[in-house]
This record gives structure tokens, sequence and C-alpha cells, in this order.
């Protein structure tokens, strides 16, 4: 998969707090990603964490006063802002953020931002009271209003042994923004409704029908539309994934549940993508209590559930959403696909081989057959973060065609 990080230039302005130890981690990492990354460090950061710490873990040196990084690296801070692809302050005193807010340049980081073309985003993080003080929130909203992304803090024990908002936040949904501020805003505007995982059709209080679906898939399809700009609803049968930074999750158990839910949702999305693997039956009556072993029926009858893919399909004209579907299967991909498309009236179908070690249920990677009225078309095998992209490439092209028309 692409690696967005490899050989980008970012800045890592660390301010004085506490949090300022997490952020060596966060250097280490986008290091080890491939990132050219330069450290500058305040006056009263260095205090908080020695600059030889970011130095050693970025691999280059760590800049923190204005003339004296001229003269060392012959590069003005005026270069330095220029050349950089993304802008990262973190943590973000409210002294700094008050600085960067009303346009003063006193030190090598807050001259950067001033010189800066890249995109900045600033991670917050300090004492409740000062964060929701009335005058560093009007500082946040400046902040917003002049372009640059924040990065909200979580709640949570301060290091002053005071719990609420201003906790820095974690790594890995400041990498998902960082991320998202380096890829192309494509689908900005879209609003995308999304189904993943398995659904689950109870036999008793303690058992149910189900299927072997880990929600992988439409979890990172969900994750690479928010990336690229798109507003994204979730809706979820049972899954141990971890909801997608910023995606609204809807969580259902049974085929019912996310049928109500897609249709709640459905009327105002621009795309719709169903890749859950939702129960084709359920039994036809559910007891009450659970069944004891020496009572146990060994017929089961079965009814089958709703069909959501094709509800969507008769609903498609009348709302002008784009839809997608997938189609696991084990044999006959291309004949299956075409008819599930013509079958449910789909303007994209992902055909999907389960039969495979590296392409089927609960496994990182995929390798799918994409489908449109222009033919068939064969994606590489690779990981389904990647996949999820190359089909929202395609799902971007079906958009600007449809539109044209």
């Amino acid at each position: 998969m692409e690696n967005l990080f490899a050989g980008k230039k970012i800045v890592v302005g660390v301010t004085g707090s506490i949090a300022a130890f997490k952020v060596a981690g966060w250097v280490s990492a986008l290091a080890q990603e491939g990132a050219e990354v330069s450290v500058v460090m305040t006056e009263s950061a260095c205090r908080f964490v020695a600059p030889l710490t970011f130095s050693a873990l970025s691999g280059r040196s760590v800049l923190s006063d204005m003339f004296t990084a001229e003269e060392t690296r012959s590069i003005s801070h005026v270069q330095l802002g220029e050349e950089a692809d993304l802008i990262l302050i973190a943590p973000a005193t409210a002294n700094t953020i008050a600085k960067i807010a009303h346009g003063l340049a006193d030190d090598l980081l807050t001259t950067t931002v001033l010189a800066a073309d890249a995109p900045v985003l600033v991670a917050p993080a300090m004492n409740s009271r000062m964060l929701m003080n009335p005058v560093t929130q009007r500082n946040i909203e400046i902040l917003k209003e002049l372009g640059h992304g924040i990065i909200e803090p979580e709640s949570g024990m301060m290091a002053c042994k005071t719990e609420g908002p201003g906790r820095l936040a974690e790594w890995e949904d400041v990498r998902e923004q960082l991320l998202a501020a380096l890829s192309a805003q494509d689908l900005k505007g879209e609003k995308i409704l999304i189904t993943a995982g398995p659904t689950r059709e109870a036999l008793d209080p303690a058992r149910f029908l189900s299927n072997r679906s880990s929600g992988k898939m439409g979890y990172a399809l969900a994750r690479m539309a928010k990336r690229r700009g798109a507003e994204v609803v979730l809706v979820s049968g049972p899954s141990c994934l971890k909801a997608p930074y910023g995606v609204k999750l809807i969580r259902v158990q049974t085929a019912y549940e996310m049928c109500q839910a897609v249709m709640d949702s459905c009327e105002d999305a621009s795309v719709i993508i169903k890749a859950a693997a939702v129960s084709d039956f359920r039994p036809a009556t559910v007891a009450r209590e659970k069944v004891k072993k020496e009572d146990a029926q060994f017929i089961l009858k079965l009814e089958q559930t709703i069909d959501i893919l094709k509800e969507l399909g008769h609903r498609k004209e009348e709302h002008g959403y784009l839809l997608v579907g997938f189609a696991a299967e084990s044999c006959h991909l291309h004949a299956s696909g075409e008819e599930k498309m013509r079958k449910k009236n789909l303007d994209l179908i992902a055909i999907n081989d389960i039969s495979g070690e590296c392409t089927g249920y609960e496994v990182d990677t995929n390798q799918v057959i994409l489908l449109d009225r222009h033919g068939f078309s064969n994606l590489p095998l690779t990981s389904k973060e990647e996949t999820a992209n190359l089909i929202l490439d395609r799902v971007h092209k079906l958009l600007s065609e449809k539109r044209l028309h």
C-alpha cells in the first residue's frame, strides 16, 4: 500500500507542556514511516524534554533558536515553512495558540507557521480550565477560521490531578488526521453510507446464526472515505474493530436492525456501499429461554431476512444515490457478479473470492473484481485499505460521470 508519509517533509512544533513526552513517540513513528521530520521546540518545551531525545528519534538536529537555526542549517525560518508538506504543533499550549491566532511571530515556531504554505494542524493540551477559558476557545475558533486543523483534546485525568478535557489526543487518531491532511479531498461534500460486518440472528438467548465476516473491508472503506473528505455513516454488525476516526458509527445486531438503520440514513446519502455480510436467513421462531441439549430439535426452520440491497436498488432512482454492492462468491465469480448487479440495480459491484486464503473473511488483504457499466476490471491483491481506496477511486469516477449527465 502507498505510504503517504514517505518522503514528506513534516515540521513538528513542540511547546511547553508535560504532554511533550508523548510527542516523542509520534516523531519516532513518523520517522519509521519514512517522513523527513524537523522538530522545532520552544524554549519552554526544552525544559520538559531534552532536545537530544527528539534529535535521536527523528535523525535530524532539533531547531529551537531562530538565529542559530539559520547559522547552522543554512536555511531560514521562511524556507522551513515554505518547504514543509505539513506542520503539526503538539502539544500546543494556550500561549502558542494565542500567538498563532493573532499573528505574533516572536520565536522560530510561530515565525515558521506564519511563513508556511502547508496545512497546519494544532493539537491543544493543557489544564481543563485553561482550555475552556473563553479566550482560549475564541483563539481556537480563530485558528479554524484561518484554515488550521484542530486535533481535539481528550478528556481524562490530567497531570495536575484534575479531570476533564485537555489531554493530548492519542496517536492513532492524530495519525489519521495527518494522513487526511496529506490526502486529496476528492470526496469532500459527499455523504457516504457504508455497512460492514456480519449480522446475528438469535436462536435463543445464548445462540445465534451468523457468518465469518470480521467487518475489516467495510471499516477500511469508511476510514478511507473519511480520509478523502467525505462525511461517513457506518452501520456495523457485531465487530471488535474500533470505530474509524471521525466516522459516525451505528451498531446493530440483526438484519432487521441493519435495514432500519440503513433506511433511516439513506435518503440524504450520495453514495451507499453495502459491504456487510447480512444473514440471508433467520430462525422462524426464537426460544425465550436457553434451549437445553436434551430438549433440542434437530430440524431448524428458517425464514428469509429482508434483502436490504434489493430494497435500496428499488429506491435508488427516487433518492439519486450511487449504489455499490459486494458479492462474496466461491465460484463463477463473473457470472454471479453480473447477475447480482442486474437483479439489485447496482451502479458498481465488488466481487470477492472468499475461497482464497488471502481474499476471504478475517484477513487483512483482499483482491476483488469490479464491475460497472464499463465492464470488468481486476484489482491487485493488496491490503484492504488499498482495496478500499481503489474502490473509492471508481466511485469518484462514477460520481463525476453521473454529474456530467
